[in-house]
């Protein structure tokens, strides 16, 4: 495997720890390490870092670039993380700490919810609808954001 472009690689990012990966502890253990299976012979860093450059770039997973593991074994891992909810988790914890860091508690206690009529073009089709309190042709957004 070659060496990962270093703007593209999440050790020189400050989420990282010096010690090692800092998501590592989050997603789940490898088959060896609880008596079945076989060793794992990818680094998780890697495979976090192609999925994470898959979603930033947007492209197809067989167009991955050969800096990273081969896409059928980093969507094998995207696929398999995403049913056990590691993905879920992972957010969870993160903004959890971001929320922390920045001094305010770890989970929402309060939100507001705004919404917004937004014109759309006179050509209809599935996307235009109809706010019946305002008489709006268009679509009508919903924001929640949290106060604390």
């Amino acid at each position: 495997m070659s060496q990962v472009n270093e703007s593209q690689s999440l050790s020189n990012r400050p989420s990282a720890t010096s010690s090692g990966f800092a998501l590592e502890p989050l997603l789940p253990a490898a088959k060896s390490v609880t008596g079945r299976g076989r060793k794992r012979t990818v680094n998780l860093r890697e495979i976090v870092n192609a999925i994470l450059y898959l979603s930033r770039s947007g492209c197809a997973w067989e167009l991955l670039p050969h800096d990273f593991p081969p896409p059928k074994t980093v969507y094998s891992y995207f696929r398999k993380w995403n049913k056990q909810g590691v993905w879920q988790l992972l957010h969870q914890t993160l903004r959890q700490q971001v929320r922390q860091k920045a001094g305010r508690c770890r989970q929402a206690s309060a939100g507001i919810i705004d919404s917004q009529s937004v014109y759309s073009t006179d050509v209809g089709g599935a996307e235009r609808g109809f706010d019946g309190g305002k008489k709006v042709n268009g679509r009508k957004r919903h924001i929640l954001v949290d106060t604390r």
